[in-house]
C-alpha cells in the first residue's frame, strides 16, 4: 500500500509533496507552486529567515582558512551581489559567464544572478582562449565574472578580442586592468534588495550548462527556475542528507555537478556543504578533510572512487561517514567491491545529464546491485527503447528515454540554446532520448552499456566498452581503462583497450600477455580486445568523464 501524498519537512513543503511505498522508500513526487518559483528568493532568502544563523556552507581555502556563511549571510551577500551587478548593467536575460573554480563567491554571484534574472552560465577554470571564444559566441556572453588565479583572466582577454558584446569583466579574488575588482567594489553596496512583483521565475531561464561534449562539441543546455527543485530527490533520497551533518561533493563550480552537489537540493533540505577550494587533486587530501571535518555524506564522480581505493584507507577515519554516492559516469563493480572491504559503505550510484536532474539511481532504502544504476527516479518515466521506437524486452539494450508525452518534469531541460534541430534530434516523438542505453532486469535495476556512439560493431555483435572496462578493472595494477574500436579488415571493427596502470607498474609486453591471457578466461571472444595500449591518462572532459571519441578518432584516423 502506498502512503499518500504528504509535504516534504521545512521550506521546502510549500512546492513538494512525497508519497513512499509500504518499506519507506520514496515512490512518486509532484511539486506546487512553481509558476513563480525562483530558488534565491523562495529557498534562500527564506532560510535567512528562518534560521538565520545556521551554517549554509563550510568553506575552507586552499591555504586553510575556515569561513562558516550563514544562510543569513548567504541572502545578504546575494542581495549585495545583485546591486552591485545591476549597477554594472547586467540585467534580466544577459547570459553572465562564471570562471570561479570553488571560490565561495560563486554561491553570491550565482544566487545574485538569479534574483536579477539573469542566466548564469558556468564555465570550467580550465578552458583556453579558443573555448572562451566559442562559449563567447554561442551563448551571447555579456558580461564575463572570473578568478583572478592563475591565467584564466589572460585567456579571457585574448578571447575578448575578437568578442564586442561584452559589458562587464569581473575579477574575483584579485586586480586587473580593464576588469572590475569584484572584492573591492562590491563591498559599497546595500545588502537589501527587495523582490520585485514581475521577479523572474518559473519556466523563465535561469541556467545555461555547456554539455560535456564527449562526442561533439559543447552544446547549451539551457535550464528553467524549477530546475533546483527537480534536485530535491538528489539530496535528500541519493545523498541522504542529513539537516545537521555535512555534505561533501567533490565538483568544480564549472559544471553541472557542482549544482546537483553543492547548492539547490542541499539547501531545499536545509543543510550543510562543505567546500575545499583546492587547485589540485590529492586523494589523501580529501580523505584528511572527510576525517577532520566529520563529513556526514559524500559524493564524488568514479575517477575520485579509482584513486580512493589505492590509497591505505585504514589510515584514515572515516567514520562520520553514513552514506557515500557517486555518478558523472558508470562505476566499475570492482572498484564497489574494493571501497566497500575497506569501508564497510555501500557506494549509492546514480545516472543523469547536463540536461537532465537525476534520473536512475539507488535511493535511500534500496539495495544497491554492483554495476548497475539502480532504477528509475519516481520523478521521471524511464523507458528502455530500440532505435524503432518500441519498448525493449527484459535484459534486451535500448536507449534511455524519458517520456514527456503527458508532462515535462521538473528538472528536464528547456532544450539547446538556439540549436532548435539539436532539440529536436533528442526530443521528439513525446520522448527525449539521452542518447545513452542500458537494458533493464526483470527487477527494474538498470545496467549501463554505453553512449550511443560508444557502442562497438564486431563480427555482427553490438559491444557496449563498460562490460570490457569492468573485467580489466579487475586487475588490481589497473588504474583506469577504456575500451574503443579500431578498424578490422576483417571484422570491420575490432576492440582496443587504452589502459593506465598504478604507479609503480611496468607496461611491458608481458604484462599485455599476461592480461590478454586473463580476459580470454572471462570474456566471450567477440569481447575481447585485439590490441592493448598502455598510456600515461585517458582523454577526459573538464568534468572528468573519459573522452573515448577522441581515442577512436585517432585511431580511425591513423587507419585512412
Amino acid at each position: 500500500m502506498i502512503n499518500s501524498f504528504i509535504p516534504e519537512p521545512g521550506v521546502a513543503g510549500r512546492f513538494i509533496e512525497t508519497s513512499r511505498d509500504e518499506n519507506g522508500v520514496l515512490s512518486d513526487i509532484r511539486f506546487h507552486d512553481t509558476e513563480h518559483f525562483n530558488f534565491a528568493y523562495d529557498i534562500v532568502d527564506e532560510l535567512g529567515k528562518k534560521c538565520p544563523d545556521k551554517t549554509a556552507m563550510l568553506h575552507i581555502s586552499k591555504d586553510g582558512k575556515e569561513r562558516r556563511i550563514s544562510f543569513r549571510d548567504m541572502a545578504r551577500y546575494s542581495n549585495q551581489t545583485a546591486n552591485y551587478l545591476s549597477y554594472l548593467g547586467i540585467k534580466r536575460g544577459d547570459r553572465v559567464l562564471l570562471v570561479l573554480k570553488r571560490h565561495y563567491q560563486f554561491w553570491f554571484v550565482i544566487l545574485a544572478l538569479h534574483k536579477i534574472g539573469a542566466v548564469a552560465v558556468p564555465a570550467s577554470f580550465l578552458l583556453t582562449r579558443k573555448d572562451f571564444e566559442y562559449r563567447f559566441k554561442a551563448a551571447r556572453i555579456r558580461a564575463v565574472i572570473a578568478s583572478g588565479e592563475g591565467e584564466i583572466t589572460d585567456e579571457i582577454d585574448k578571447a575578448a578580442k575578437s568578442y564586442d558584446y561584452l559589458k562587464a569583466k569581473i575579477i574575483v579574488n584579485g586586480t586587473k586592468t580593464g576588469w572590475d575588482p569584484y572584492n573591492r567594489s562590491v563591498k559599497f553596496f546595500s545588502r537589501e534588495f527587495i523582490r520585485p512583483e514581475d521577479a523572474p521565475g518559473g519556466d523563465d531561464p535561469m541556467l545555461m550548462f555547456f554539455t560535456s561534449g564527449t562526442t561533439s562539441y559543447p552544446k547549451m543546455a539551457s535550464h528553467s527556475y524549477k530546475y533546483p527543485l527537480g534536485h530535491y530527490i538528489t539530496a535528500r533520497y541519493w545523498h541522504g542528507i542529513d539537516q545537521d551533518g555535512l555534505h561533501f561533493t567533490i565538483s568544480d563550480t564549472g559544471w553541472g555537478k557542482a549544482l546537483w552537489g553543492k547548492l539547490y537540493g542541499q539547501w531545499l533540505c536545509e543543510a550543510t556543504v562543505f567546500t575545499y577550494d583546492y587547485s589540485d587533486f590529492y586523494a589523501k587530501e580529501i580523505l584528511g578533510m572527510i576525517e577532520k571535518y566529520k563529513i556526514k555524506t559524500f559524493c564524488a564522480p568514479p575517477t575520485v572512487y579509482r584513486f580512493l581505493v589505492h590509497v591505505d584507507l585504514s589510515h584514515y577515519d572515516l567514520s562520520s561517514l553514513t552514506n557515500v554516492t557517486t555518478a558523472g559516469e558508470a562505476l566499475n563493480p570492482e572498484i564497489f567491491r574494493r571501497f566497500y572491504k575497506a569501508t564497510g559503505l555501500t557506494i549509492m550510484e546514480g545516472f543523469g545529464q547536463t540536461e537532465t536532474t537525476l534520473l536512475i539511481a539507488a535511493l535511500q532504502g534500496t539495495t544497491p546491485r554492483p554495476g548497475s544504476m539502480g532504477k528509475p527516479s519516481p520523478q521521471y518515466d524511464v523507458h528502455i527503447l530500440k532505435p524503432d521506437g518500441t519498448e525493449c524486452a527484459v535484459d534486451e539494450v535500448g536507449e534511455i528515454c524519458v517520456n514527456t508525452s503527458g508532462s515535462i518534469p521538473c528538472g528536464l531541460f528547456l532544450g539547446y540554446y538556439m540549436e532548435t534541430e539539436k532539440t529536436q534530434a533528442v526530443w521528439h516523438d513525446g520522448f527525449y532520448h539521452t542518447g545513452d542505453t542500458a537494458y533493464m532486469d526483470r527487477d527494474g535495476y538498470l545496467w549501463y552499456v554505453g553512449r550511443v556512439d560508444d557502442i562497438i560493431k564486431s563480427a555482427g555483435y553490438r559491444v557496449g566498452p563498460f562490460e570490457i572496462e569492468n573485467e580489466i578493472m579487475r586487475l588490481p595494477y589497473v588504474l583506469e581503462c577504456a575500451a574503443t574500436s579500431i578498424p578490422d579488415s576483417l571484422r570491420g571493427q575490432a576492440i582496443k583497450a587504452s589502459i593506465v596502470l598504478t604507479e609503480g607498474i611496468e607496461a611491458t609486453e608481458q604484462l599485455k600477455k599476461e592480461i590478454m591471457k586473463y580476459l580470454r578466461n572471462t570474456l566471450a571472444s567477440y569481447k575481447r580486445p585485439k590490441t592493448i595500449e598502455f598510456v600515461k591518462e585517458l582523454p577526459k572532459t573538464s568534468s572528468g568523464k573519459v573522452r573515448r571519441v577522441e581515442i577512436k578518432q585517432k585511431d580511425w584516423e591513423k587507419d585512412k
